[in-house]
């Protein structure tokens, strides 16, 4: 049988809407929507490259969580409210993906609060299931 396991942030959005920061379903690892907020104080900044350097943050948390890292993702999606706001949020997203290069997603959409300007899902493959 497959190990399937929920990893939590703590973050409010998890208990209010029912779901996991993470799923890992063997060797996979689907890491849900993450925006910038900081979940150990459930703030968030105005701006959207420290609300990209945040999520990634928080991203690198869950697949920490999950025993994996940034080298194993293999899918990307970037959601944002303002295309605009996406090329300033691209050297924190380079330095993150750059040497990886995941197939990759930017799509234009509303998110759940306005304060948010960006969220980002990922998906991993662990190298080897423990």
């Amino acid at each position: 049988m497959t190990e399937r396991r929920s990893l939590l942030s703590g973050s409010t959005f998890e208990e209010q809407i029912g779901y996991a920061r993470a799923v890992v379903d063997g060797d996979w690892v689907h890491v849900s929507g993450t925006t910038g907020f900081d979940y150990s104080t459930m703030t968030i900044s105005d701006d959207v490259v420290e609300q990209a350097e945040q999520v990634l943050r928080n991203i690198a948390t869950a697949l920490a969580e999950a025993e994996c890292t940034f080298a194993d993702v293999v899918r990307v999606r970037y959601l944002l409210p303002d295309r605009a706001d996406f090329e300033p949020c691209w050297p924190a997203l380079r330095r993150a993906f750059g040497e990886v290069r995941p197939a990759a997603t930017m799509l234009v959409c509303g998110l759940a609060d306005p304060r948010m300007k960006i969220e980002i899902e990922v998906y991993a493959r662990r190298a080897v299931a423990p």
